[in-house]
């Protein structure tokens, strides 16, 4: 024993200096993946999927063929108001109801078929008496997201009045000097009402659409945690660190491993495991709590793999970089995960690096195959494909980066105890 006593390690300067820089770092990071992806979502929002929907018949007046819901369209697909915030997708309203259904759509414009129709009674002596006004609907989509699904809504609304009123413009110019009741003059200015509607109703436990971040954001912790503790318990059971049981240290004799070998048991158990976890999750959160879920085995096999995929990542983080190999861990999975998984807040809207991250961040990926399968009938592609092949890549990428890191360091003799030299071991008693 050295007789100096353990708080005297707080006056040691590299104490405070490595650990002062590791904490602010993290402090720093999450601050920044955290407040920087949503602080602004309107501002950064570019190309936000929004279908526009012209069902109007039209009709005759005049001698003539005319469609306003056409004019209606085509003045939101000019208007700059949006600038290139909204990709306005031109379709007709079977598509729209498709792409809304998996997701594609955070909403929609839709002009109904007897819209011109509508309009001209206005100008009509019988219609004078008790005009009706016609309606554009706006269709939402929260199971894309609630923040996309606000911002499509804000947008679309906004560019139906702007049409509504352009097209009225037109209208009143046209009437000229037409003695008109005062009300339906009024009505000619702004000659179309709006209306929000529900475009892919929800299950009433579906969390507004946000149970299916919150699925997988558990997958991905089941997995990083178990991760953790299983990196520790095959170190402990290969004799190469000590366990603490409350006041108790068990120890147990040093079993030779390679890297590539610990690694490889590491996975296995999760793999095990992960079998374990993802019926556990499920059950905790369809059984228990009464999550709305369609599909179960789906969802089951699906729960599995991706705490498979996100342990073994994770073990191969733990491999490779040891100790430090937690905080990357920390940082890949949850603190760029999390504000790039386009729950929250929308890709589309995101700045530019995030959408970059958003591209493989494993939250993001599992997070497109949860809500398949939760909310868009599993089809393929609503996000579950992608999932799919993104879980693989990811767990090839992990298998060899972790096994040719680990192999490598096996060859160049980086073992975790050295080997015994030829003059120790002649030194030991026989």
């Amino acid at each position: 024993m050295s007789g100096i006593h353990p708080f005297r390690v707080l006056r040691a300067k590299p104490l405070w200096i490595a650990n002062g820089v590791i904490t602010g770092v993290l402090a720093l990071l999450f601050t920044v993946f955290y407040v920087g992806a949503n602080i602004d979502p309107v501002d950064h929002m570019k190309k936000l999927p929004v279908g526009l929907v012209n069902a109007d018949k039209g009709t005759a007046a005049g001698g003539k063929q005319i469609n306003l819901g056409a004019q209606i369209t085509e003045s939101v697909k000019k208007s700059t108001a949006s600038g290139d915030k909204i990709d306005w997708k031109v379709m007709d309203e079977k598509e729209a109801r498709e792409e809304l259904g998996k997701g594609k759509l955070y909403g929609a414009l839709v002009v109904p078929d007897s819209f011109t129709a509508s309009i001209t009674t206005l100008t009509a002596a019988a219609g004078a008496k008790s005009p009706v006004r016609p309606t554009l609907t706006v269709l939402t989509n929260q199971s894309a997201g609630s923040l996309g699904s606000g911002l499509a809504r804000t947008a679309t609304t906004q560019a139906a009045e702007s049409a509504s009123l352009q097209v009225g413009r037109e209208l009143t110019a046209r009437a000229g000097q037409t003695k008109l009741p005062a009300a339906t003059r009024i009505l000619l200015a702004d000659p179309a009402a709006v209306t929000v509607k529900d475009g892919h109703p929800l299950d009433s436990h579906s969390g507004l659409g946000l149970t299916a971040f919150y699925y997988a954001l558990v997958l991905v912790v089941c997995g990083m945690l178990s991760a953790n503790v299983i990196s520790g318990q095959v170190d402990h059971a290969l004799g190469y660190t000590h366990n603490d049981m409350g006041p108790r240290r068990l120890h147990r004799p040093l079993i030779r491993a390679t890297r590539v070998q610990t690694l490889a048991i590491s996975s296995t158990l999760m793999a095990g495991l992960s079998l374990l976890m993802g019926s556990l999750v499920m059950v905790g959160a369809v059984g228990v709590m009464g999550m709305d879920a369609d599909h179960l085995s789906l969802l089951w096999l699906y729960s599995v793999c991706a705490i498979a995929v996100s342990g073994i990542g994770a073990l191969t983080l733990l491999a490779v970089f040891g100790t430090p190999g937690m905080l990357v861990v920390t940082l890949i999975f949850i603190g760029m995960a999390v504000p790039t998984a386009g729950a929250t807040t929308p890709i589309e809207a995101l700045p530019a690096f995030y959408r970059f991250l958003a591209e493989f961040e494993p939250l993001r990926q599992i997070t497109d195959g949860i809500r398949s399968i939760l909310y868009y009938d599993a089809q393929g592609d609503a996000g579950l494909t992608r999932g799919w092949v993104m879980m693989a890549a990811g767990l090839m990428v992990a298998a060899l980066f972790g096994f040719g890191v680990t192999g490598w360091y096996d060859r160049k003799g980086l073992h975790r105890i050295p080997l015994e030299t030829k003059a120790e071991k002649a030194a030991l008693p026989a």
